[in-house]
């Protein structure tokens, strides 16, 4: 058993005691009765964004329905909490809805449950009328190069994760002692991971970025970050706020080729507003003079960035010990076609950069979770179709795992919400029977009991909370993350 199911035997009884307590009372964390019938149990496997939005509309549309959210972590809120940059407060604004949904009468949350080991999915259908998998996408897209298995190559899933306090990513401690990193891959992502690189330890200092990683930070040597792209910049992944943010970094200066932006001035009036506005911002950065206050602050600034165009990883190069990362290098390409459907043609042609830090952020994939579930393996989603499973009734599935890693928080919500609504019409059709009576959550918790699992429930995790904004309060920081589960789990049971 792991080290975190068990932290000591004192523990072990006060969590049990508890659980056990609840379970006879017929309540759950939230104090409603879980021992009713005829009404419909909705499992959601997931408490990041796409698990809360659709547990949100289900609980509105469906007002006697019991909507149970089962998470990994005993932590919810997922890439809210581990993937939205530090120095991005507003954006985890959105925890406060999902706080609202999680205390609906309607609503559990039962963290640190490993959908897949501590329970099966067959396990969960027997349980509940419907089954909806929202757990993400927590595998790492590969460049497939030569050397990306070298120190100092990171994929920006782990990397975010590191800087953000996720648990399994904290033996990461990358060296940041090199001058230049190399970032594969031109998306939001990509962007946030440049901006924190090259940020100002003071502005860092007032986020909720982890402890260890502003100490690495703080002594890192990092002053020149090339954001690199296959393509050109007019079919750069990334949105004008993240580009601006670049643009106004203090004590940075943008270091563009000019060449990249050939005749793009010419075909930027005919194309769609958002992706104008960004075109004419990147323009504007990579040719024109600056004004003389910008100039100023340009000259004096002691950290470059960068975006590199038309190139792709060829491989990444070793240091004489062949031990560690000291380069990389990058095909040169050429695009045919234009806009948005412009592919990149490799020109024969190569360049080598010297780095001693690669992070590829080249995207992340989901990972199938049950040998009963339905996975296509090439796309990395479950085979849907408007959130129903295909061929496997009862099941559905929501967010990245529906639809690919793409897209937005916004986006995550509206593609969330059409799961529901796909899964409400089942039921309004009789396509989904919930007419039986089916055993939820009250099955379920009698299970992980014999499997030694003890579930955090959501007051629970406003205990961790509390705690980890407590710790930021005292440096002040917005909170300062608990970052392993062993530790989480010690501040629930107290």
């Amino acid at each position: 058993m792991s080290s975190h199911r068990l932290l000591f035997s004192g523990l072990w009884t006060i969590g049990r005691t508890r659980w056990i307590s609840r379970l006879h009372e017929g309540k759950h964390g939230c104090g409603r009765a879980f021992f009713s019938s005829g009404k419909p149990k909705v499992c959601i496997v997931g408490g990041g964004p796409a698990g809360f939005y659709t547990a949100q509309h289900l609980i509105k549309a469906c007002q006697d329905a019991e909507v149970d959210i089962y998470e990994r972590l005993p932590v919810p809120f997922g890439l809210v909490r581990f993937g939205v940059a530090p120095d991005h407060p507003e954006v985890k604004n959105v925890i406060n809805t999902f706080t609202q949904t999680a205390k609906q009468s309607g609503c559990s949350f039962y963290g640190n449950v490993n959908v897949g080991k501590d329970v099966s999915i067959q396990e969960l259908q027997q349980a509940y009328h419907a089954v909806v998998l929202s757990y993400g996408a927590e595998g790492n897209r590969t460049m497939g190069v030569p050397g990306e298995d070298l120190a100092g190559v990171y994929s920006a899933k782990d990397f975010v994760g590191w800087y953000n306090g996720l648990p399994n990513c904290q033996q990461l401690r990358p060296d940041l002692s090199c001058e230049t990193a190399v970032i594969l891959g031109q998306g939001n992502v990509a962007l946030d991971i440049a901006r924190i690189l090259l940020s100002p330890v003071d502005v860092l200092k007032k986020t909720d970025i982890t402890q260890p990683a502003l100490e690495a930070l703080t002594k890192s040597q990092i002053r020149r970050v090339l954001i690199v792209g296959r393509r050109g910049p007019a079919q750069i992944a990334c949105t004008i706020k993240e580009v601006r943010e670049m643009v106004n970094l203090p004590d940075t200066r943008p270091e563009m080729v000019a060449a990249d932006f050939q005749g793009l001035r010419e075909v930027v009036k005919d194309l769609p507003r958002p992706r104008k506005r960004l075109t004419e911002l990147m323009l504007k950065t990579a040719l024109e003079t600056p004004g003389e206050k910008e100039q100023e602050r340009r000259n004096k600034a002691s950290r470059v960035w960068a975006f590199r165009f038309f190139r792709s990883p060829v491989e990444i190069l070793a240091n004489p010990d062949n031990n560690r990362a000291a380069g990389i290098r990058l095909a040169v390409n050429k695009l045919e076609g234009s806009g948005e459907g412009a592919q990149a043609v490799l020109t024969g042609e190569v360049e080598d950069v010297a780095c001693g830090l690669v992070i590829s952020s080249i995207g992340y994939k989901s990972l199938p979770i049950d040998p009963s579930v339905p996975f296509d393996s090439r796309k990395a989603i479950v085979p849907n179709n408007m959130g129903r499973v295909q061929q496997a009734a009862g099941l559905y599935c929501s967010g990245w795992l529906k639809t690919g890693p793409t897209g937005v928080i916004a986006t995550t919500m509206n593609n969330s919400f059409d799961t529901a609504r796909s899964l409400m019409e089942d039921m309004d059709s009789g396509m989904l029977d919930v007419s039986a009576a089916k055993p939820g959550s009250q099955n379920i918790s009698g299970l992980l009991e014999k499997r030694g699992v003890i579930p955090v429930i959501f007051s629970d995790w406003e205990k961790i909370d509390s705690v980890e904004i407590s710790r930021g309060e005292a440096t002040g920081k917005p909170r300062e993350k608990l970052l392993s589960v062993e530790e989480m789990l010690q501040v629930t049971r107290q």
